[in-house]
């Protein structure tokens, strides 16, 4: 089934899908979603805010010197400053939308602090609420755009591409893995689709974040940026829910700690800013305690005690919910994926190296975060590259309209197999995770290569073509830097201070070479 569009497809009804069709109006505009508009973006369930430098003697060069010491090294400190700078228009942009921050007594923006910020900066929406509050504000806003189409239900599979070129994608019914592919013709797409917390057994994001922007782009050939650098929240509240419950950062910025179950602090020991310290080394503290057995909990007992569910209500409900009163019980956490600072590689304008194909949010990679995301920089970062993105395509002479995606074969499907999703996300928190080795990287590069050339479900494939890229990089970069720590390898390398760019035949390179002879014990294969 081929159907013709608009000229713009957006993919994605996160923060940066919405935000960008918004601002692209009265341009016509399709939005395609596979959940419900609002439902399925990592967006709706950001708990800490957005970084700007908002509040008196605060500045944008503050934020940005904060976001290039959080980012190990290879931050690009152009994109930081220019990053920061652009904070203020953007939250204005949101008010005007309706967003309703939280405002001190005087009426001016309240702010509040996140860990490795050196100031009061994050705007909250009743505490922990920023996400679903923006979320809301903006799909009610989409809703009566008149210029803005949304299609929900059907996943993206692929890109079409001739001459190197954007022309179409591949869509299909969310939940019908044997109905028949819509093939969308469009020179002009903007991937928002998230990230790749899926991709692991343990993590905050929604199921639809599994890597399918940062995959059909990669197969298209697009340049990948960073993909070895994975954020790992250290407080998901381990409550056995899928995705975990998150435990959000600002706990700790009102004075919640970390202990084990003999009530030491253990961060202290690991770091002079303890529960603050960059996530990183939070995440790695947290994961410690628990590998020796002694636990790792969050207790918010004296810090805000009878105050917490008015403080945290979304916190407040996910314990309440596990049977756990966090006002008078510390909560059970561990590091989970959560964020990823890899994507697709984009310019300062949000575009990829596929002419006709822009990024943004979590799907790209900007520069901006480096090694290390600091806290509550992914929400400004979706906003500012959503709208430099609509001021690009607005100022560019865009292809004529195809009547069809050209010199493209589309796929059939078969539906995805529950083990295989399961083993793969297994090995990506095993040997993917929190602290990796090089040894057992080359068994999930193998693994995961084989998954990508043999497996019969799109959505699996895609699956594994992202997880070969994340795992090819980390075991090539033989260091630890940010949030890529290897047990092998512990100390950074001056000499690879700089940014990964790389491609999916690239990474089934280092796949090959490690199958012809690499050092690492034989890897079992990957049921497809």
């Amino acid at each position: 089934m081929t159907n013709g569009v608009d000229d713009v497809v957006i993919v994605g009804g996160g923060l940066a899908g919405l935000f960008c069709a918004l601002k692209l109006a009265p341009r016509p505009v399709t939005v395609i979603t596979a959940a419900p508009l609002g439902e399925g973006a990592s967006s709706a369930w950001a708990q800490g805010g957005i970084a700007a430098a908002v509040a008196e003697g605060d500045s944008a060069e503050a934020h940005a010197a904060d976001t290039i010491a959080a980012g190990g090294g290879i931050v690009d400190r152009d994109v930081a400053l220019a990053l920061a700078r652009e904070a203020r228009p953007r939250i204005h942009d949101l008010l005007a939308y309706g967003v309703p921050f939280d405002r001190d007594l005087e009426g001016r923006l309240a702010v509040g602090r996140e860990a490795a910020h050196s100031a009061r900066r994050i705007v909250h929406v009743r505490g922990d609420m920023a996400g679903k509050a923006i979320i809301e504000a903006l799909t009610a806003a989409v809703r009566r755009t008149p210029s803005i189409r949304v299609i929900e239900g059907l996943a993206v599979e692929a890109l079409s591409t001739r001459d190197g070129a954007v022309t179409g994608l591949q869509l299909r019914n969310a939940h019908d893995p044997d109905a028949s592919p819509v093939l969308v013709a469009t020179r002009t797409v903007v991937l928002a689709t998230g990230g790749i917390g899926h991709l692991y057994a343990v993590t905050t994001n929604p199921p639809e974040a599994c890597g399918t922007g940062l995959a059909i782009a990669a197969r298209a050939g697009a340049v990948i940026a960073d993909p070895e650098f994975v954020q790992f929240h250290p407080t998901a509240i381990m409550v056995g829910r899928d995705p975990a419950p998150l435990a959000t950062e600002a706990l700790r910025g009102e004075g919640a700690t970390l202990i084990n179950h003999d009530g030491e602090r253990f961060m202290l020991a690991r770091h002079a800013s303890a529960e603050l310290a960059p996530r990183d080394i939070v995440a790695r503290g947290v994961f410690a305690e628990i590998a020796a057995g002694r636990g790792a909990y969050l207790d918010a007992r004296q810090a805000l005690g009878s105050r917490f569910a008015d403080r945290f209500p979304t916190v407040h409900a996910s314990c309440m919910a596990a049977g756990l009163d966090p006002a008078t019980q510390p909560i059970p956490v561990a590091p989970a994926e959560h964020y990823h600072m890899g994507g697709i590689a984009v310019d300062g304008r949000g575009r990829s190296s596929l002419p006709g194909l822009w990024a943004a949010g979590e799907v790209a990679s900007t520069g901006a975060h480096g090694a290390n995301r600091l806290a509550s920089n992914s929400l400004l970062e979706a906003l500012v590259y959503a709208a430099r993105i609509t001021s690009d395509i607005n100022g560019a002479a865009l292809p004529q309209r195809l009547a069809r995606p050209a010199e493209t074969t589309f796929e059939s499907d078969g539906a995805m197999p529950p083990l295989a999703e399961k083993n793969l996300r297994a090995m990506m928190t095993a040997q993917v995770g929190v602290i990796r080795s090089g040894d057992e990287l080359a068994h999930a590069v193998r693994a995961f290569a084989g998954l990508e050339r043999s497996a019969g479900s799109i959505a699996l494939r895609n699956m594994a073509t992202t997880a070969l890229l994340v795992a090819a990089s980390a075991w090539t970069r033989r260091e630890s830097r940010g949030a890529h720590f290897r047990a092998d390898h512990p100390a950074e390398n001056p000499a690879q201070a700089q940014r990964t760019m790389t491609t999916l035949a690239a990474a089934r390179e280092v796949a090959e070479q490690l199958a012809e002879g690499g050092s690492a014990p034989a890897a079992q294969p990957m049921t497809a």
